[in-house]
């Protein structure tokens, strides 16, 4: 029996091409809160970049890909900013290279980029329908705890960057052009774990739905893993069930099974 969910957003509970919530979702999910099934997101997005939730009923929220989880309420089960040193490594590449990047904490989201913004940087807060954020020192970035590094580099440069300056984190992609970095460790699998330890709940009376390459782990780990139909193949092939898109029905064609 199915005693909590999980929901990715981009691209899983939010349309890519509406930027909303389907309502058939918005109702699936209401119905199951009703019958005391608890509801958490689990994004890669950090707190300050969480703006298209709307009237979606829910419990709490797994942000910055694991690194941060609280309930809808405030509490804080768990927290782990990135270590200051990966961020000085991270300021000095910049001023090398010229790397855009955003350093996001709980309440408060800078970017930098010391050279200027490139078209990718602006096509993909576009994608995700939030305003490009001013800019700003990197050196900014020490002034506050970061919960997620999110730099724009392709992943040819990965195994450089992860070896050299994000030493300390792991990092998740879902889009050609950036990548999230968190504390390692953290992720949306292990996030779960923490939540079901808060409530009680066993793992395999859980379920997550995920469609980019951060939500491998979580429905690898859930007891049911749900790729919505628009996930690639690689997604697709680590999940036990592939629903329907986003903008198909694909969130109440499994929930309403519940």
């Amino acid at each position: 029996m199915t005693k909590i969910v999980f929901f990715d957003i981009d691209g899983t509970l939010v349309s890519f091409k509406s930027h909303t919530i389907p309502q058939s979702a918005l109702d699936a999910i209401k119905a199951v809160r009703s019958k005391g099934v608890k509801v958490w997101i689990a994004t890669g997005r950090p707190m300050p970049f969480i703006n298209n939730l709307g009237d979606l009923e829910y419990d709490g929220l797994i942000t910055a890909t694991g690194a941060h989880c609280q309930t809808r309420d405030g509490e804080v089960i768990f927290s782990q900013p990135v270590d200051k040193a990966d961020i000085r490594r991270m300021i000095a590449h910049q001023h090398s290279t010229g790397m855009a990047v955003a350093y996001a904490g709980n309440s408060r989201a800078i970017m930098t980029a010391p050279q200027g913004l490139t078209s990718e940087v602006g096509e993909v807060f576009s994608l995700l329908d939030i305003g490009v954020p001013e800019l700003h020192a990197p050196e900014e970035a020490l002034d506050f705890d970061v919960m997620e590094v999110i730099a724009f580099f392709r992943a040819e440069d990965t195994p450089y960057m992860m070896e050299n300056v994000l030493k300390n984190c792991s990092e998740a992609r879902w889009h050609p052009d950036f990548v999230d970095c968190v504390t390692k460790g953290s992720n949306k699998a292990s996030a779960i774990d923490k939540i079901i330890a808060h409530y009680g709940i066993d793992l395999s009376e859980t379920m997550a739905f995920g469609d980019g390459g951060n939500d491998i782990p979580m429905l690898r780990h859930a007891g049911i893993g749900v790729a919505m139909g628009n996930a690639s193949d690689e997604v697709k092939q680590c999940a036990d069930i592939i629903t329907t898109s986003v903008d198909e029905d694909g969130i109440a064609n499994i929930l309403k099974t519940l």
